[in-house]
């Protein structure tokens, strides 16, 4: 076989396994409008989405999920707002001003986070956690909104940092050459330089951070506490809708309105979730830095 029929087949066989993925994708996709939309013959989409009441086992049922989606959201916000500066300050640490020997026991320590089965770290919520929330602060349970963002920061922060470390070690060296030779220190470099040039990676890597805690299951089916109403307090439980729907399909009759309104959960969490993939892609392409940093 000639080195051009070895490039050829090559590139198919390429093309085959990318044309499987999009396949499968797709019918996974499928699979779950063909069972969601069903629902919207028993309720409309307004009182689905925005209904303020989920009891699909009333007579007669009520399936709104606002309350699940206010759920997600508030335990991603705060998940966000403790992983976001850990993870971008432990990414520059790394790549810029820790130590070799330092920066290899780092990066191995992060990606031993990343490789935690979340039911691990959902049990570590529940029996540490929890228990110190609800001492401390003199709560009925300790398995709230607090909790829940706890832990889903400490599973976003491998993604956020390990992306956010490839950014900062993509700014070219000329870059951090030429603001040492205008009498710049270290940490004006990193500030003003090589923080600025990475914002494109960083700002992915947030984005795509908060859509791994959005559509988390395991953990918030443990520690955020499973109560289907809008919280109060950061101190209150909440249902998100990765939990609702693990929780509740295992019991729900096969193709029932209840079965549907599941599926159409999902279908609202798709949705969300590639909202925030397609931000992160804009993110990236629109604030693409290609060397302009000022001191």
């Amino acid at each position: 076989m000639t080195r051009q029929a070895k490039e050829i087949f090559i590139k198919y066989i390429f093309f085959i396994f990318a044309l499987v993925s999009v396949i499968v994708l797709a019918m996974i996709v499928f699979s779950l409008f063909r069972e969601g939309l069903p629902i919207f013959k028993v309720v409309s989409f307004k009182n689905f989405v925005f209904g303020m009441e989920w009891y699909p086992t009333y007579d007669p049922p009520d399936f709104g999920i606002f309350p699940l989606i206010v759920g997600s959201f508030v335990v991603t916000f705060f998940a966000t707002l403790i992983a976001v500066p850990l993870g971008v300050l432990a990414a520059i640490y790394i790549s810029e001003i820790a130590p070799r020997a330092i920066k290899e026991i780092l990066k191995s320590v992060i990606e031993l986070l990343a490789g935690l089965p979340s039911v691990v770290l959902g049990f570590f919520g529940m029996v540490v956690v929890a228990p110190i929330l609800q001492e401390t602060f003199d709560l009925p349970t300790g398995l709230n909104i607090v909790n829940a963002s706890v832990i889903l920061a400490l599973m976003a922060i491998p993604t956020i940092s390990s992306i956010s470390e490839d950014a900062l070690y993509a700014v070219p060296q000329e870059f951090k050459e030429a603001s040492y030779a205008l009498g710049a220190t270290k940490y004006e470099t990193i500030i003003k330089v090589i923080f600025p040039a990475a914002l494109s990676g960083i700002s992915t890597a947030v984005m795509l951070g908060m859509a791994r805690a959005i559509g988390e299951t395991m953990v918030v089916l443990m520690v955020a506490g499973g109560s289907a109403a809008i919280p109060e307090s950061i101190f209150d439980s909440v249902r998100p809708m990765p939990a609702s729907i693990a929780a509740e399909m295992g019991e729900t009759p096969y193709r029932s309105a209840h079965y549907h309104a599941l599926f159409a959960t999902g279908m609202v969490l798709f949705f969300l979730t590639l909202t925030f993939n397609i931000i992160a892609d804009y993110v990236s392409h629109k604030f693409k830095q290609t060397g302009s940093a000022t001191l």
